[in-house]
């Protein structure tokens, strides 16, 4: 059975520890995850992308993480990631996620704050929980093949503090995006965390906060903003590096083109969960359950 967010979190802000939050596009991920999490006694987060729910994919990989999850020994969420399309949402709920992200971090104040406002609503009727974001945290390299990011300047649509109150007045989220200069994707240079933002921020809101673009952060940085007041870490690109390292490296090396599935991925699956016990170990989530 799955568990919503603000369980996880609440726990993650008390005892001030982040867990890490893992987008998952396949079984071997989902997998991956899951067994990293239950050995290393971890909240299990497990995200789903939009380009991984449509047509059939919704049902399909949601009653999996379902059904999965009935099978560890730790809790379990499922949380849909970057939704923008509000019957979307309402399907995604529908179908079984205990968690939503509304992304309206686009949008001027007020239509985000009245559209997340609505998500809030309908979410909070049917026992799911919300993430938002204020500010924008873009993008520096991501998508399939793409070396080109959509956003340059992370520092140009960092959250304004002054807005943090009203906004979780409004929209009564149960946790908060915020940009203090993280991207998603992969980094071209290093990017400078504003904790001086986001002790702003922490100053003015009793929701968690959440830090997208956490692959690449060094982590003495992310260290940093963990003891400063973030609860929730997105992490998708590292574990992208470990399923497509290994497979390409198994598969330049096979000899056979019908090796079984679960020999091709042998390594993929082993480098993945490393990925994941290590971010686990690293955020401070190990150990609490």
């Amino acid at each position: 059975m799955l568990v919503t967010m603000k369980e996880m979190l609440a726990d993650a802000k008390k005892n001030h520890y982040a867990i890490p939050a893992f987008d998952v596009s396949n079984y071997e991920m989902m997998r991956a995850v899951l067994e990293a999490c239950e050995e290393e006694k971890s909240p299990a987060l497990l995200m789903g992308l939009g380009v991984d729910l449509e047509g059939k994919g919704l049902p399909l990989i949601t009653s999996m993480v379902k059904e999965a999850s009935n099978y560890f020994d730790v809790p379990v969420c499922f949380h849909l990631d970057h939704a923008t399309d509000f019957d979307f949402i309402k399907k995604a709920i529908d179908t079984g996620f205990s968690s939503v992200m509304y992304d309206g971090s686009v949008l001027d104040f007020e239509n985000n704050a009245k559209n997340t406002a609505e998500v809030t609503k309908y979410a909070h009727a049917h026992g799911v929980t919300v993430e938002a974001e204020l500010g924008h945290v873009g993008n520096a390299s991501v998508g399939s093949i793409s070396e080109t990011g959509t956003d340059t300047d992370p520092g140009e649509s960092l959250t304004v503090p002054a807005e943090v109150a009203k906004f979780v007045e409004i929209t009564d989220v149960d946790a908060l995006a915020v940009a203090i200069g993280t991207s998603h994707g992969v980094y071209k240079s290093t990017p400078e965390l504003r904790i001086d933002r986001l002790d702003e921020i922490v100053a003015v809101c009793d929701r968690p906060l959440v830090l997208h673009g956490g692959s690449g952060t060094p982590d003495d940085q992310m260290h940093n903003a963990i003891e400063h007041g973030i609860t929730k870490i997105n992490i998708y690109s590292d574990v992208l590096y470990a399923l497509n390292k290994g497979l390409k490296d198994k598969l330049n090396t096979m000899e056979n083109p019908s090796t079984w599935p679960f020999i091709v991925f042998e390594d993929a699956r082993a480098m993945m969960k490393d990925v994941v016990k290590s971010k686990i170990r690293q955020f401070g989530s190990a150990g609490r359950i």
